[in-house]
């Protein structure tokens, strides 16, 4: 694995961006404060014990609640005699057991491996045996995914919950109308699994055992797609996370200063929390701040989102441009009262302008824009919180952090010329798991992570993204690898070939665009749809599907795929 830079005395292209900080901002960062990312959030649960830290569907969970069920859910972890820095899945929507879980897994000497619920049977098996984990906390509503998978994986242990698990007594109305009113969850068979909630009963019977956590420890295998079609695992140390969390907590200085810090802070956590956007600046950027987090399992039910939002404060509104435009598009959101608001937070994928005005029309707030991918854990710039203005830019490098702007070569170019943003800092990943020859395609012999996407800095040290390199499609803020798609359709017995770009989409930003050549006349766009459904999750499935006699390709047969993208 490729070696991390040291966050101080970095070396590189001059630092223009240094005098467009705030005053309170520091250039490097000090000294990281605790050994751990499970030191850090349990000190903020003993600071702010009786706060609410985490909230779904009206029921609080105390910050001390966190740490007594973290910590017998740990214990019971421990006893199924998991070594240090076994791998743990968690396969769960923003339910109040997952927060406990993540916790858990990394205060019992942990590695957590988030897993998208939505994952077909193919890409559940693919990441379990990747990460190697024999361990799985899962939501009972893709249960059936894992049972299909099961006898081809080295799980051993299973806890499986249901969504009201943690809801009390309303829990129990919860799951009932889930399983038996909604049928939203399919029957499924898994010998030998454990309630989550049993888990819990006998780990408050257990002692949970201390456990020397180093800074270079692995804390999550944070799974991102692969120039290969392979999904690969992102390893994300304590040190990695806790340095976001620091470089993101002193952006945060010029608003926190400003307007001090509430004390009934509210994150609004609509964000998935498998993904790194919400599990580092929603989950434990909440945290450390004793805020609570407002969590919203299913923010495709606008109304239900909305009507959420009518029953607490918002102070901290992090989002992607997607979900920014749904709630606008909801005649109910303009009504919400955003006196409290603070900030709001844009990252995931490009936040359109028309978007940016609207929201700040509605809310009152600016949206400001950041920049940031799984390897990075993940924010790598930002644009300053002070400023009232959307800037179109993916704003400055964070403290101790590097951007540079290089050609084909390596070399780094003048500022205003176009060439791959590359990263260097704390906070990039330690390299890809288990796979030293893709972290080598990534990662530069001076410690720089090559984005893949292509932009340039203006003279004030502000970086705009302006194309991407690699294939890459960017669907709602998650990454869609062509060849992964292109590999699963080409296995349908009536496709000859086929290819898979983006094209811009206004609801989602890019779209997955297919094009195919039939081997049978009579393959149709509906059977390509079906035959996807098991296959590829929701986000990576065509949109729109082209039928073409040829694909336009190189001298030696490689696919254009850039002729295909500017075709109208």
């Amino acid at each position: 694995m490729a070696k991390n830079a040291a966050s101080a005395a970095l070396d590189g292209p001059e630092k223009i961006w240094l005098k467009s900080y705030h005053p309170s901002i520091p250039a490097v960062l000090p000294p990281l404060a605790h050994p751990n990312v499970a030191a850090l959030l349990l000190d903020a649960c003993r600071k702010f014990a009786a706060r609410p830290a985490f909230r779904l569907m009206g029921k609080s969970m105390s910050f001390a609640e966190v740490d007594a069920h973290s910590a017998a859910l740990g214990a019971y972890l421990q006893s199924l005699g998991l070594t240090k820095g076994a791998r743990v899945a968690l396969m769960m929507p923003n339910i109040l057991q997952y927060p406990v879980a993540i916790l858990a897994v990394l205060r019992a000497g942990y590695t957590v491996v988030n897993v998208n619920p939505l994952y077909t049977a193919r890409e559940l098996e693919h990441q379990l045996n990747d990460s190697g984990a024999e361990t799985i906390i899962i939501i009972e509503n893709f249960a059936t995914t894992l049972q299909t998978v099961l006898p081809k994986t080295k799980i051993r242990n299973i806890i499986v919950t249901g969504v009201g698990d943690m809801l009390g007594l309303k829990g129990h109305v919860v799951n009932f109308v889930l399983r038996h009113v909604k049928k939203a969850v399919p029957s499924f068979s898994l010998p030998g699994a454990v309630r989550f909630n049993a888990a819990l009963s006998a780990g408050r019977g257990m002692s949970l055992q201390a456990v020397d956590i180093a800074e270079k420890d692995v804390a999550f295998l944070q799974y991102t797609g692969g120039t290969t079609g392979v999904s690969k695992g992102a390893t994300l140390t304590h040190s990695n996370i806790m340095s976001n969390m620091a470089q993101n907590g002193a952006w945060l200085k010029p608003v926190t200063e400003a307007r001090g810090v509430p004390d009934d802070m509210v994150f609004v956590c609509a964000l998935p929390l498998y993904h790194i956007f919400a599990l580092t600046v929603c989950m434990m950027q909440g945290m450390e701040l004793g805020a609570c987090n407002l969590l919203i399992p299913n923010p495709r039910d606008m109304p239900g989102f909305v009507k959420e939002l009518q029953t607490s404060k918002m102070h901290f509104f992090p989002g992607l441009n997607t979900l920014f435009n749904g709630l606008m598009n909801n005649p109910d959101f303009a009504k919400l009262d955003f006196s409290s608001m603070l900030l709001t937070m844009g990252g995931g994928m490009a936040v359109q302008s028309s978007v940016a005005e609207r929201w700040e029309k509605i809310t009152g707030h600016v949206i400001h824009e950041g920049y940031g991918l799984s390897e990075t854990s993940p924010v790598a710039t930002a644009n300053p919180f002070d400023i009232k203005k959307y800037t179109g830019t993916i704003g400055l490098p964070l403290p101790s952090t590097d951007i540079a702007i290089r050609d084909d070569d390596g070399n780094d170019l003048p500022h205003g010329e176009v060439g791959e943003i590359c990263i260097r800092g704390p906070q990039v990943m330690a390299g890809y798991w288990q796979r030293p020859d893709e972290t080598a395609n990534v990662m530069t012999a001076d410690g720089y992570f090559k984005s893949g996407d292509m932009g340039f800095m203006d003279p004030n040290g502000y970086t705009k993204i302006v194309d991407r390199k690699k294939d890459m499609v960017l669907v709602s803020g998650f990454n869609v690898y062509p060849n992964e798609v292109e590999d699963v359709i080409s296995s349908h017995p009536g496709v000859l070939e086929c290819a898979v770009v983006g094209v811009k989409d206004e609801q989602t930003g890019e779209a997955v665009k297919l094009f195919v050549v039939k081997k049978d006349p009579n393959l149709t766009e509906e059977s390509i749809r079906e035959f996807c459904l098991d296959k590829l999750t929701n986000y990576k499935r065509p949109k729109f599907i082209v039928f073409r006699a040829d694909l336009p390709k190189t001298n030696v047969g490689k696919i254009l795929r850039r002729e295909l993208r500017d075709e109208k």
